[in-house]
């Protein structure tokens, strides 16, 4: 007989990254490099995943990363990390974005991402991870939402 798995809630995985945009981050128009957000996006999502699985854990796909705003040189960048779902050895983790102007007063919600990490062994070997367990509305939507997203990765 096998054992129940063990279930963890959603507020459990939550992981929040501040940065600072520098120059050595920033294109000729003073913006963040895609590929710079994308970078942080990835390892706010790995921690996330790796807090609520309590293991290591890889990126196994992408399915979308959606640029509202460009952000600017000297902008502090808070990304904030959660799984949304987790099936038998992968999670959903969803990544929003926001940046942030001291100078200005104005923070704004700039990007949207979500990747999907499985947990792996010390030989890199895929393993069951916890289940979870929304506990607000936006936890519940986006529980439920993330099981559509899934269904259409699969191509189902």
């Amino acid at each position: 007989m096998t054992e129940p798995r063990r279930k963890k809630k959603v507020s459990e995985s939550i992981i929040t990254m501040t940065e600072l945009v520098l120059p050595n981050y920033t294109n000729q128009l003073g913006n963040l490099l895609g590929g710079q957000l994308m970078h942080w996006i990835d390892i706010c999502a790995a921690l996330s995943s790796a807090r609520h699985s309590q293991r290591v854990c890889v990126t196994a796909s992408v399915d979308r990363i959606d640029f509202h705003h460009p952000i600017k040189l000297g902008n502090v960048v808070t990304l904030i990390a959660s799984v949304n779902r987790a099936f038998k050895t992968s999670m959903e983790v969803g990544v929003t974005v926001f940046a942030e102007s001291h100078i200005d007063g104005i923070r704004i919600h700039t990007n949207t991402a979500y990747l999907t990490f499985v947990s792996v062994d010390e030989n890199g070997n895929p393993v069951d991870t916890f289940e979870i367990v929304p506990e607000t509305d936006d936890e519940k939507r986006r529980f439920d939402e993330a099981l559509q997203r899934r269904k259409n990765r699969l191509g189902g």
